[in-house]
């Protein structure tokens, strides 16, 4: 057996602490053993963390945004070698034959798996996963700025690509945070009119770096008049209730509000407010094998990179800590 070291919840809402546990010596006939490097923190791991989804198993070891070097692999695997760079997000593995699987989009997979879900995850020196869901890095991207490419980059990146946003499209990004400021990368270099809605606009400067055109209020409701019936498309990548019916109001007709964070109430409004306009909403969840490689591609080609606060793995508590006080700018990532 392989002991490998990692930082774990023992129960839910718990700080993390040392905690090992033991593999095989040999990876399976598709797994890849990884030495980690860097691993993002993911909003998503503070709710594992809290059990908020209610699917969390103890002892949690979280992380799904990996960077690392293999180190072995299975007698199956054929496209990882041992040495590669390769990022891991957050599924790990899928059935590999429904028609979903078929189709490239493992990430509907009802059998699929996540990586720090009834698995042990990145805050940890090693990780074991099935190879096919290992992805090489391009050379441009820096480990680090790369590990949150591989959840926060996917999951802003796929709706342009699922939802077929052209580049001419005025879109709005409600909510620059670890998402938000990737999503703002991605609409800028797709040649979309970018307005970013955030409720810090002293970030004004930054958020025009990140290739915003222009910065609204999220919470300005007088001040969104001004934009009534303007955007294709609106993406919110936020857990915060805001007036979901004055969003609806600044879709143009045949417009669409795409969510990828999950707001803590239900959503809610007439159904008239859609049906005038032929207005949708919709939702997107990371994306399969084949968007993923797509989006590194894309990321790669136009220098598009999260912008990290860097932590030695032993203070993994401080980057939680600092997360959920908002004050992460943009991303945390461990280093192991």
């Amino acid at each position: 057996m392989t002991k490998i070291n990692a930082w774990a919840a023992e129960k839910a809402a718990a700080r993390l602490s040392p905690f090992a546990y033991t593999t095989g010596d040999r990876p399976g006939p598709f797994e890849i053993d990884v030495r980690i490097s860097h691993c993002g923190i993911c909003h998503s791991d503070l709710h594992l963390i809290d059990n908020d989804w209610m699917i969390s198993e103890y002892p949690l070891v979280p992380g799904h945004e990996i960077v690392g070097t293999v180190q072995a692999v299975g007698a199956q695997v054929s496209s990882i070698e041992v040495g590669q760079r390769v990022g891991i997000g957050w599924q790990r593995s899928s059935c590999m034959h429904c028609e979903h699987c078929i189709a490239g989009e493992e990430n509907y997979c009802a059998q699929q798996q996540a990586t720090c879900v009834g698995h042990f995850g990145g805050f940890a020196e090693f990780v074991r996963v099935d190879g096919r869901f290992a992805f090489a890095l391009p050379e441009t991207l820096s480990s680090e700025n790369a590990a949150p490419l591989l959840c926060g980059g996917v999951t802003v990146y796929t709706p342009f690509r699922l939802y077929d946003i052209p580049a001419h499209a005025r879109v709005a990004v409600v909510g620059i945070g670890g998402l938000g400021h990737l999503a703002l990368q991605y609409a800028r270099a797709m040649g979309c009119e970018v307005t970013a809605f955030t409720s810090t606009p002293e970030k004004e400067k930054e958020l025009l770096a990140f290739g915003a055109h222009r910065v609204v209020s999220s919470t300005d409701e007088a001040g969104q008049q001004a934009l009534q019936g303007y955007f294709d498309f609106i993406l919110s990548t936020v857990f915060a209730d805001l007036n979901w019916m004055q969003f609806v109001g600044l879709l143009r007709p045949k417009g669409r509000l795409c969510f990828v964070g999950a707001p803590k109430s239900e959503v809610r409004f007439p159904a008239f407010a859609l049906i005038s306009g032929a207005k949708s909403l919709c939702g997107s969840v990371i994306g399969g094998r084949k968007m993923i490689r797509d989006m590194l591609a894309f990321s790669a080609r136009h220098g598009i990179v999260a912008q990290t606060e860097l932590f030695p793995l032993e203070r993994v508590n401080d980057a939680l800590d600092r997360l959920r006080r908002n004050e992460v700018r943009y991303r945390a990532v461990l280093e192991v």
